[in-house]
């Protein structure tokens, strides 16, 4: 994640300050020095970081903080309130109309920010949400950016709308806002082109749209990796188009997070949904708290369950029960609990979001986690007949030969694996189908983690 450097810094910081138990005026004005250099490490703004540390300094270092029972960790809640208050406190949420009303949403930015792809995942979440969303195709400039958008729509099975390349783009958009109201659509996403920096061409085309058509929000979309630029491009739009919201992207690639907590505090703008990977559901609704809590290491519990909600199908689980409480799942069970992990994302995006997993914490569990064994796991499961699957005790060296050549691995991996399930089984059935707790030796997970198991 984006704030691994930045979290590790925190609790080595925080970690320091409860070994102290008691504090002093001078423990606390240290501490929050360190606190200043991460945040400026971090390529948060200067000016942002001035108020920040003078917000969080008059508060911590009054009387009723010293004396407290635990000075370290009303430090810590002070810190966090802050940098929650500063990226917006609550969650602002898209505005849209009722009923058969189009609401036409305009999503800007520079070329790369991952614009295109964010339209296709912020229509897929408003299509979840009981909406009927299009996306209108007004970029005619970039090669393959209509067939870019069409791909990446097909994907989550959203319509677009293009005219080609020979129409201009305000063309475009008021000809779909007319085809959105004739067939039903009641929100409109408009791709309209980017450049590779921001220039009056560009900006004089988005205020034509805005002639146009009667935009509802325009949304800019912004790149988290670019740092302190990020806040630059969303300022010079904001002064020529005027921005409502904004979607920061790749917040999971290898940035420092300074964009998060700058840009709401620079331009004024709340910052709507976050691109925490490829899928379509790594669109995540942007929630101060629960950032401002990422980047301190104390996790994010909430966003956790959330994605178990949105993940997990209830009859399925309650079917998985019944079957681990008899130890009579099979390897399709297996294959099935490997599917839900990865609609999570997986077992770091997981890992991630709980308590005290900062950077060198999960770079020691992901070396654990061998995402490439994961996947042989699967091959070797899918070259079972559903009989192999249902019933494992089939499985002599014949059948296991067989396997292991449909799957392209050593016979022995398919013996690790054969082993390993027949552990968990053995487990559930002396557990009750309860999960075991912490035991002498442990029981390690199969396929490097991320399963039912």
């Amino acid at each position: 994640m984006a704030f691994e450097s930045l979290s590790d810094k925190f609790q080595n910081i925080f970690k320091n300050m409860r070994r102290k138990g008691k504090l002093t005026e001078d423990d606390v004005k240290a501490a929050l020095k360190e606190v200043k250099m991460a945040l400026l490490e971090a390529d948060v703004s200067f000016k942002v970081v001035k108020t920040l540390m003078k917000s969080i300094q008059e508060k911590a270092t009054g009387q009723d903080v010293l004396n407290g029972l635990n000075p370290g960790q009303m430090v810590i809640k002070i810190v966090n309130d802050e940098m929650t208050a500063l990226m917006g406190s609550e969650a602002a949420e898209l505005k849209l109309k009722g009923g058969s009303d189009v609401t036409v949403l305009m999503m800007m930015g520079l070329q790369g920010a991952g614009k295109t792809t964010t339209c296709a995942k912020l229509a897929a979440k408003l299509k979840s949400r009981g909406r009927r969303p299009l996306i209108a195709a007004c970029d005619i400039y970039r090669p393959a950016a209509i067939k870019q958008l069409q791909v990446s729509a097909q994907k989550v099975n959203i319509p677009v709308f293009e005219m080609g390349t020979d129409v201009k783009p305000p063309q475009i958009a008021e000809e779909a806002v007319r085809y959105a109201r004739e067939n039903g659509y009641n929100v409109l996403l408009l791709d309209t082109a980017g450049r590779l920096q921001i220039d009056e061409e560009m900006m004089e085309e988005l205020q034509e749209i805005r002639r146009k058509v009667e935009v509802d929000q325009t949304i800019l979309v912004v790149d988290a990796m670019t740092g302190q630029e990020a806040v630059n491009v969303a300022t010079a739009f904001e002064e020529k188009i005027g921005i409502d919201g904004v979607i920061l992207t790749k917040l999971d690639g290898d940035t420092r997070g300074g964009a998060a907590l700058s840009v709401r505090a620079v331009c004024g703008k709340p910052i709507l949904f976050v691109g925490m990977g490829e899928k379509p559901e790594d669109l995540e609704q942007f929630y101060p708290d629960r950032m401002s809590s990422r980047i301190l290491g104390m996790g994010d519990v909430l966003s956790l369950i959330e994605k178990a909600q949105e993940s997990f199908d209830e009859n399925r689980a309650k079917e998985m029960e019944k079957k681990l409480r008899k130890a009579s799942f099979g390897f399709d069970d297996y294959l099935d609990s490997m599917s839900q992990m990865k609609k999570m994302g997986g077992m770091s995006s997981i890992l991630k979001m709980l308590p005290g997993m900062g950077g060198s914490q999960m770079a020691q569990i992901e070396d654990q986690i061998d995402e490439s064994q994961m996947a042989r796991t699967e091959a070797i499961i899918l070259s079972m007949t559903p009989k192999e699957r249902s019933n494992p005790d089939l499985l002599n060296q014949s059948r296991k030969i067989r396997i292991a050549k449909g799957a392209g691995v050593d016979i022995s991996e398919v013996n690790k694996l054969v082993k390993q399930f027949d552990q968990a089984r053995k487990l559930m059935k002396q557990f009750g189908g309860g999960m075991p707790g912490k035991r002498k030796g442990g029981f390690k997970l199969p396929f490097g983690g991320g399963g039912l198991f």
